[in-house]
């Protein structure tokens, strides 16, 4: 049965190569080590072996295990409902599924109110499955134009999720992720900066790097399967 540190030198290892075969810098990909459901003890492993950022799915468990992890960057990568913003805005330092104008007012409400500043990811559904989350391509525009009346949250670049299979190979929307993210790039929108595109998970994060993603959401491949029932 393999660690959490075997999982974790493997994942950097595929991290590496993947950067290294389109000709980009390994340290330009953030690993996010994604732990819904896992506990706080094998969070601090993680930690330990050099995790520098985690990624939770749910406000709650944010909430429930800050506490009891050793300090990291925390992002929220989940769906998010703007009644469970209060539960994360002193404690992530980026969320990366905003996808509408009522949630980032809502955002930039508390992060006023708390006196801090928030980096925001704009979550596009770049294949249009009806069960994934995220905006349309064609209301990014909207979205962004938007961010210059926020005065403590900041666009920093899009998320995007894989769709099924039976939507095809994930490389083909990362590819047109990217795409999307590169045309973002050259138009200016005030406080917007497209630094981050945050696509890329534990069965496809190699083909998404290779497609540009800055950033991989990696949870089982470092942590094993997720108990559910424990929620």
């Amino acid at each position: 049965m393999s660690t959490i540190k075997e999982n974790l030198d493997k994942v950097r290892a595929n991290i590496r190569a993947a950067a290294e075969e389109c000709g980009r810098n390994p340290d330009e990909i953030k690993l996010i080590a994604v732990t819904k459901t896992h506990p706080p003890d094998m969070m601090n492993e993680a930690i330990q072996y050099g995790v520098t950022d985690i990624g939770e799915n749910k406000p709650q468990e944010v909430r429930d295990k800050f506490d009891s992890v050793l300090p990291v960057r925390w992002h929220l990568i989940g769906h998010l409902q703007a009644n469970k913003i209060k539960y994360i805005i002193d404690r992530c330092v980026m969320i990366h599924s905003v996808d509408s104008i009522k949630l980032m007012d809502e955002i930039d409400r508390l992060a006023c109110m708390h006196d801090t500043d928030m980096d925001i990811l704009i979550q596009v559904n770049i294949s249009g499955e009806e069960s994934k989350s995220g905006i349309a391509p064609d209301e990014l525009d909207s979205l962004l134009n938007h961010a210059a009346e926020l005065s403590r949250t900041h666009v920093k670049g899009l998320m995007t999720i894989a769709p099924k299979a039976e939507y095809g190979d994930p490389e083909i929307h990362f590819r047109n992720m990217k795409t999307l993210f590169d045309e973002t790039s050259k138009k200016h929108y005030e406080n917007v900066q497209m630094q981050e595109l945050s696509m890329g998970m534990s069965g496809d994060y190699e083909k998404a790097i290779k497609c540009g993603s800055t950033m991989v959401r990696v949870g089982s491949a470092i942590f094993g399967a997720r108990d559910y029932s424990k929620q």
